[in-house]
């Protein structure tokens, strides 16, 4: 970039930077797929939100997500071999509400969760999951970018819509003509 270059809009905080404030306020009008990474402790379940989902790379199979250094899932996902990431349908907005209180509050209804043979916790009517065994985690910033190798996949014929997370508030995609 040209060293004239200054953003629009937003204080710089440094050469390099603008405040966490205006940089926030400008990701939230980029929508995000909502997910749910869930893991064993090995003293019970653990779960998290996650808009930060991506993937990596085809060859190998590879995806990515970051969780807060402060989250109280973050001691769990460093000893964990493997998660299980939940792309949600609309119909789950309220297990996505649930999943952004309280870690208490996660794994509370027994109905609308089981576990896989391996372990890993597994959410009911989730339409899409992958099964991903951790590579790395990487310390960034305030965050922990977690790299992951995909090594199963599920995925069924409903038809449902991707929850999204958009301005602060969850919405559905709207399917558009090709």
């Amino acid at each position: 970039m040209p060293s004239s270059w200054r953003p629009l809009r937003g204080r710089i905080i440094d050469e390099d930077t603008v405040d966490a404030d205006d940089y926030r306020g400008t990701l939230r009008r980029h929508p995000a797929g909502v997910t749910i990474i869930t893991l064993d402790s090995g003293t019970g379940p653990v779960g998290f939100t996650a808009t930060s989902f991506a993937s990596l790379s085809l060859a190998p199979p590879l995806v990515s997500f970051n969780i807060t250094g402060t989250s109280s899932s973050i001691g769990a996902l460093q000893v964990a071999e493997t998660v299980l990431v939940h792309l949600l349908g609309v119909h789950q907005l309220p297990l996505a509400q649930r999943f952004s209180r309280s870690a208490e509050q996660r794994f509370a209804d027994p109905s609308l969760w089981s576990r896989l043979e391996t372990g890993e916790p597994v959410l009911h009517g989730t339409p899409t999951r992958i099964h991903t065994r951790i590579r790395q985690l990487i310390p960034v910033g305030d965050s922990i970018l977690v790299i992951g190798a995909v090594v199963g996949v599920h995925h069924d014929d409903t038809d449902s819509a991707p929850l999204l997370y958009h301005e602060g508030s969850y919405a559905a995609a709207v399917q558009l003509a090709q």
